[in-house]
């Protein structure tokens, strides 16, 4: 449907619900470019948020390939800061993304229709997504990873098992360990993509490092007036090689492992194609 008319038959619909339910939230289709242009300047008043997709396929260079998720996260979130510019009507809107789809979509369908097959260097991108998501959380309000079971899925199953996909195992980690409240940090990571956050109770501070390089890595820390007990864990994600995948009833070949942690010096250890979470407790 070319936008206009898209934005006509929104419009009306729109106003029809709110006729009903004026408390409705309404999320407008939208995808960067004319488009958004297009709907976020004749239909600003009738949305509350705006969705946009992302999928990526695969490129052989694992930091590119790993970078890609990424890398339209920071694009898209940086175009709608340059509409919240320059589109009369959004001064003192806060439009914001839903971002109801994203993922990686290449190669064979293993199982079924669009059961992708995921790696380990997949893994690693959705770790970089997860972290560009949370450096641009003023402009996202929902990032739905798409999806659960085999389709594009992070669980992949057989007549009679399941497992959690190297993907799968990213959410795992980062829903049951990272944080929820935002800490900045400045300095030079090199090819290192880290990412911090504080626990909701304030209680812990969690950073997340992923090394796309084919070697271990060092990465110095300060952490400033922030007054840490030096106890913690310390959960990883690796395995052999880029390539390396989990299967229904079979050993992984990607896994998700946790260990006490103590801080000893002001550097951390992270090992070759891997994501590293630390949880270290605040005093």
């Amino acid at each position: 449907m070319p936008i206009e008319d898209y934005v006509r038959k929104h419009n009306s619909i729109v106003d029809a619900i709110r006729t009903v339910d004026p408390g409705a939230h309404v999320v407008a289709v939208g995808s960067v470019g004319k488009w958004d242009e297009t709907i976020l300047k004749e239909s600003s008043g009738r949305m509350d948020l705006i969705s946009e997709h992302i999928y990526r396929k695969e490129m052989t260079d694992v930091a590119v390939h790993s970078r890609q998720l990424a890398n339209d996260i920071d694009r898209i979130a940086q175009t709608h800061r340059q509409y919240r510019e320059s589109i009369p009507g959004l001064s003192g809107r806060d439009i914001r993304i839903a971002m109801d789809e994203w993922n990686y979509w290449y190669g064979p369908y293993v199982y079924g229709e669009l059961g992708v097959q995921y790696h380990l260097k997949d893994a690693l991108g959705i770790a970089r997504a997860f972290h560009a998501f949370f450096r641009n959380s003023d402009l996202y309000f929902m990032a739905n990873y798409a999806q659960t079971v085999n389709v594009i899925g992070a669980i992949k199953t057989s007549r009679t098992a399941a497992a959690f996909d190297t993907t799968g195992l990213v959410q795992k980690l980062y829903r049951n360990s990272f944080g929820s409240i935002p800490v900045a940090l400045s300095g030079h990571f090199g090819t290192l993509d880290v990412s911090a956050a504080l626990t909701a109770d304030r209680t812990a501070l969690t950073l997340a490092v992923v090394n796309t390089d084919p070697s271990p890595q060092n990465l110095a820390v300060d952490f400033g007036s922030l007054k840490l007990s030096g106890k913690g864990t310390r959960s990883t994600i690796t395995g052999p090689n880029p390539l390396s995948s989990n299967e229904p009833g079979k050993a992984p070949n990607v896994v998700l492992r946790e260990e006490a942690f103590a801080l000893n010096g002001a550097s951390l250890d992270l090992p070759a194609w891997s994501i590293s979470l630390y949880r270290m407790e605040l005093e």
